[in-house]
């Protein structure tokens, strides 16, 4: 048990929960959850005794480190008749010893509700009261319970400006919220549409800068669907849950053909689709389907372009059209860099495609002066995104040796070694 592995993905966000409801406190929660899996892995790699429920022993262990570094604290301030009540209540909250066999899972006792714990903890996470980078960083590390490097890693920053962004996370929400609470169902609707979003973004990390997981810890992309699983479950009729959906369960079914033998990232026309999830594939379109019958918003036009790419026999015969078009209504829904990059890309391939013509080629310089306006002014995904789309231009219209020099450019600046390996292989290909 040395690795804990996927015992630690299902049993962090329970473990963080009952401790938040317990202490009142989000940061201390996830302080004492931390100290607590430490405790298991010792104990497990020790005498090797059997752990039981790894969620109710952590519990237990989370809660009696809390109240003992209470009593120090008091007795260091000489509160002792705080002290005591403190452990009355804690026993009257049932903290038993964590090998005592009356510890149960709190899959067995709820802490508030039914209410799924991650998506419990997502809520509480996606405060209007926080930034968008706020949440996804809060979530990332109170849901998914990465440490402050893999949340630096997976969003492209140093360790200390994730580790600032958490403690500014968590001292707003303090700020605004004070004891931990997890909001009641009409609150929880109108934070719906950021708990999506903070989903989606989850998964994007996921889908842009883990092509192939190694661990459960690092498989971003299988939490954002067991999560966007739980929220289905909950809101079974919204069309925007089930569009995020789809997202989330058409990228991971086509996860597989994304690399080739060496690792390194393969661009679109050479994926190997024998190689997709057809089970995940026919559940994603499923979803899409089911999305477009109820609504237009956002996931429910990027699960139209998602199912577009998926249900094509090929890259070449995919509707290249009607993919620029729900670019455009997406581009209306929800404008950001990133999906006018996606749109530009998507006209570049169009465009690829099509006869040599006068028209052709009015066409690409158009798209060419789009993309380096992205490239040279815009948000840093975005940026990447079109300077990558700007070297596949230069590498298929023939300009192979200044195609090149930008793929050693690139090569230089991604932070995915997949992606870092495609691009010096293109700049090794042109000599």
């Amino acid at each position: 048990m040395a690795d804990l592995g996927e015992d630690f993905v299902e049993a962090w966000p329970r473990i963080v929960r009952a401790l938040a409801a317990f202490t009142g406190s989000l940061d201390d929660a996830q302080e004492y959850a931390a100290e607590a899996i430490a405790r298991a892995v010792a104990q497990a790699g020790g005498d090797g005794r059997p752990l039981g429920s790894l969620a109710a022993w952590c519990t237990a262990v989370g809660k009696r480190a809390w109240i003992d570094d209470r009593r120090r604290a008091a007795v260091e301030q000489r509160h002792v008749q705080s002290l005591a009540g403190d452990l009355a209540g804690a026993l009257r909250q049932g903290v038993a010893d964590p090998d005592a066999s009356s510890v149960t899972s709190a899959r067995d006792r709820p802490v508030a509700d039914a209410l799924d714990d991650r998506v419990a903890l997502l809520f509480v996470a996606c405060d209007p009261a926080l930034t968008e980078q706020a949440r996804l960083v809060l979530a990332l590390r109170v849901v998914c319970g990465l440490d402050v490097p893999r949340i630096a890693a997976h969003l492209g920053i140093q360790p200390s400006a994730a580790a600032a962004r958490l403690t500014r996370a968590k001292r707003a929400l303090a700020e605004a919220r004070g004891r931990f609470h997890v909001p009641e169902a009409p609150e929880r609707r109108v934070r719906l549409p950021v708990v999506l979003a903070s989903v989606a973004g989850m998964f994007t990390v996921a889908h842009r800068d883990v092509l192939d997981p190694r661990s459960p810890l690092d498989d971003l992309g299988r939490q954002a669907l067991s999560i966007a699983d739980a929220l289905v479950a909950e809101y079974p009729d919204d069309p925007e849950v089930r569009g995020l959906r789809a997202v989330v369960r058409l990228g991971l079914a086509r996860r597989p053909g994304r690399l080739d033998a060496d690792g390194a990232a393969l661009p679109l026309d050479e994926v190997d689709r024998s190689r997709w999830d057809r089970r995940l594939v026919e559940a994603g379109l499923d979803d899409a389907a089911a999305a477009a019958d109820r609504g237009d918003g956002r996931f429910v036009l990027e699960a139209a372009i998602a199912g577009l790419h998926t249900s094509a026999p090929s890259f070449a015969e995919t509707d290249w059209n009607r993919v620029v078009a729900f670019y455009g209504a997406l581009e209306r829904v929800w404008g950001s860099p990133s999906v006018t990059a996606g749109r530009l890309a998507a006209e570049l391939h169009r465009s690829l495609l099509a006869p040599e013509s006068g028209e052709r080629t009015a066409a690409l310089r158009g798209i060419q002066v789009d993309l380096q306006a992205l490239a040279d002014g815009s948000a840093p995904y975005a940026a990447l995104d079109a300077s990558l789309a700007l070297a596949d231009l230069a590498w298929r219209t023939g300009r192979r040796e200044q195609a090149a020099a930008e793929y050693a450019r690139l090569a230089g600046v991604v932070s995915t070694e997949p992606v870092r390996r495609f691009c010096l292989g293109r700049a090794g290909a042109a000599h």
